[in-house]
């Protein structure tokens, strides 16, 4: 490792600190999207969540080896999380990496806490769909593709949106 192995760590922290950032603001534009309800810029940022979503987590994934690496090279497990490290770090820079994590971890919490909003409003939004559907026309069940390809009645609104992601 350099003398300055924080350096590299910093970086990645911070990637993955944007995409987080980028995540929460994604849903919070989806949410007034939802209150507005326009349909198609809804399914527009989905997509832009998802492609985020992703980004984030090679974003993880890049830091975790490299703490796995790190955490092996100072003789620790290589599972040891990061906050365990810092001491390991020289001390002008541990400030810095606890305060990133803890801004990644923050910002975690808060995108998972708008993720199950907008799961609930859209949950909400298609289980009012279907009853209106049902009381306009009691004998019309509206029909799906069941996973397995066949053709079966509408599933309920938990399972709709955990097929759709």
């Amino acid at each position: 490792m350099s003398p300055h192995p924080f350096i590299p760590l910093v970086e990645l922290l911070r990637a993955e600190l944007a995409g987080y950032g980028g995540l929460l603001a994604l849903f919070d534009e989806q949410q007034a999207l939802l209150w507005r309800r326009e349909v198609q810029a809804v399914a527009d940022t989905s997509l832009a969540i998802e492609q985020i979503a992703a980004e984030t987590a090679r974003h993880r994934l890049e830091r975790e080896a490299w703490v796995a690496r790190f955490a092996t090279a100072k003789g620790q497990p290589a599972e040891t999380n990061l906050r365990r490290l810092l001491e390991f770090f020289p001390q002008d820079q541990q400030p810095l990496l606890g305060a990133l994590i803890d801004e990644i971890n923050h910002l975690l919490h808060r995108v998972r806490r708008r993720a199950r909003q907008n799961h609930s409003i859209l949950s909400r939004a298609v289980e009012l769909h279907r009853d209106a559907l049902a009381t306009l026309h009691p004998a019309a069940r509206p029909r799906t593709y069941a996973p397995s390809g066949r053709i079966g009645t509408l599933a309920g609104p938990a399972a709709t949106l955990q097929a759709a992601g």
